[in-house]
């Protein structure tokens, strides 16, 4: 289904869930989510009954006086809309629940955290025609939202938006060089060079749970064989050696040790260079070891992430160079260094020549012309690339810039609205939840995501975990 017709779906299948005839639908969905959620983990046993629930219901829809008469597309939202519901439900239950996943996924985390050290389009056979990494940032930051949604279909939809980012940029470089229209053999390299420079936090994990989650019967078409690219590109990454990459083996070796020398010991030597100058006195001393500071994104925010912390220490015997209990200072912040650089160039007596390759510092707006505008975005995506990845390897957050994105803001706002529907078209027919959840409240104290507002509205279901959340997908 196209964006607009999942959107109108959904709000269908809000509008008649709120019937009093649908009691009994509700019902059933309430009754397998606690049934559920009371099994013990087993990813096999749990994607067959899901499954079968999402197609024992959507035969449910189709006999229901509720959708009498319905068109396809309106029993489409309906199913949409079912397994948005309960998999924002049941997430916590499903996701990372296997050990065994968890240690392949945090495998595959730490060996593109290497490899994108120094991968370069050239050693996947990408065609100087083909390569234009400053655009490509457009899909790696729709890869890295992947793990900030829990829906099957919402976490897909990261993935497609990311392939057709990368597909549309070959199209149109194509047509500009008069090239053939790119194909597999032009695609796939270049996804797989994207994933890499994203490492989208939880990757396996979260591809897992597409496969095992996603309505099978939807997984089909551009969205499976984009879907199939992403396994094809785990599997390429998970197996990379000196040959996939087009690389003298002994080269190989010296870039994956020089790799695992910069991530382990870019905080040391920061330490170090500022404890020499005495530019950050005061700062206290971190017991925590390198692997700790290197972990998934989101390891402080999600129970499954936090369980995982001997296996992750774990792992650093496995990293060289590494000195065992050593202590180490905090790193200096972002702000800290900025500071420590505008000092600098309020005493440097040449600060305008310092300035000079950036034309538009001092320019207004009237000084601007069309034709900057293309200049002024290339170089907007290279300060902001240039930024975070300054504030990941510094391993502190880097600030949200003050710029008002209208779209942005407008999709969160429907998204939550459209959340708050979708708890309260299932909640009220619960005759069992009676009683108010305080989460609310407690969540009042700190800014919210999306992800978590959605969890406040559904935490007022007592039966099952209040940890869940979804989002609408972007135009595809």
């Amino acid at each position: 289904m196209e964006n607009t017709d999942v959107f109108l779906g959904l709000q269908d299948f809000l509008e008649r869930m709120r019937q009093p005839s649908a009691a009994d639908l509700v019902k059933s969905i309430k009754s397998f989510i606690v049934s559920f959620s009371n099994n013990a983990p087993d990813p096999e046993r749990d994607s067959a009954a899901v499954q079968d629930f999402f197609a024992r219901m959507e035969i449910d829809f189709r006999a229901h006086p509720l959708w009498a008469g319905c068109s396809e597309e309106e029993l489409d939202g309906a199913g949409e809309g079912l397994e948005k519901y309960v998999m924002t439900k049941l997430f916590p239950r499903v996701f990372a629940s296997l050990p065994d996943d968890v240690k392949l996924d945090e495998q595959l985390y730490e060996k593109m955290a290497l490899v994108q050290q120094f991968i370069r389009p050239e050693n996947l056979d990408i065609k100087p025609t083909f390569q234009n990494e400053t655009s490509w940032l457009l899909a790696q930051k729709e890869l890295q939202k992947i793990n900030m949604y829990k829906a099957p279909r919402d976490k897909l939809v990261c993935i497609l938006n990311c392939c057709k980012v990368i597909n549309n940029l070959l199209m149109k470089a194509s047509v500009a060089s008069n090239e053939n229209p790119p194909g597999a053999d032009e695609f796939l390299p270049v996804l797989i060079y994207v994933t890499l420079k994203a490492n989208p936090p939880q990757l396996h994990l979260n591809l897992l749970y597409i496969q095992r989650y996603r309505r099978q019967s939807r997984l089909v078409g551009e969205a499976s064989y984009f879907f199939t690219n992403m396994l094809s590109v785990e599997s390429f990454i998970s197996n990379i050696d000196a040959n996939a990459i087009s690389m003298d083996e002994s080269e190989y070796d010296k870039n994956m040790e020089t790799a695992r020398a910069l991530l382990s010991g870019l905080s040391a030597d920061l330490d170090s260079q500022y404890s020499q100058k005495g530019q950050f006195a005061g700062y206290g001393h971190r017991s925590e070891s390198l692997e700790t500071r290197h972990q998934h994104p989101n390891a402080n925010m999600d129970p499954v992430a936090q369980s995982r912390s001997s296996e992750t220490n774990s792992r650093g015997k496995k990293i060289p160079n590494e000195k065992d209990n050593s202590p180490f200072s905090k790193i200096p912040s972002l702000s800290d260094l900025e500071n420590k650089g505008a000092t600098i160039l309020v005493t440097n007596d040449q600060e305008n020549q310092v300035f000079r390759e950036y034309p538009y510092l001092f320019a207004n707006a009237g000084d601007l012309t069309i034709n900057d505008v293309e200049d002024l975005l290339n170089n907007y995506k290279q300060l902001a690339f240039k930024y975070v990845c300054l504030s990941k390897g510094l391993g502190v957050t880097a600030p949200s810039l003050p710029s008002y994105n209208s779209h942005t803001e407008f999709h969160q706002h429907t998204e939550t609205a459209k959340q708050q529907e979708l708890s309260r078209a299932i909640e009220p027919n619960d005759e069992t939840s009676n009683d108010t959840d305080t989460m609310d409240d407690a969540l009042k104290k700190e800014p919210l995501t999306d992800d978590q507002i959605l969890e406040s509205r559904l935490s007022q279901d007592q039966e099952v975990s209040p940890q869940s959340g979804t989002h609408e997908e972007y135009s595809q």
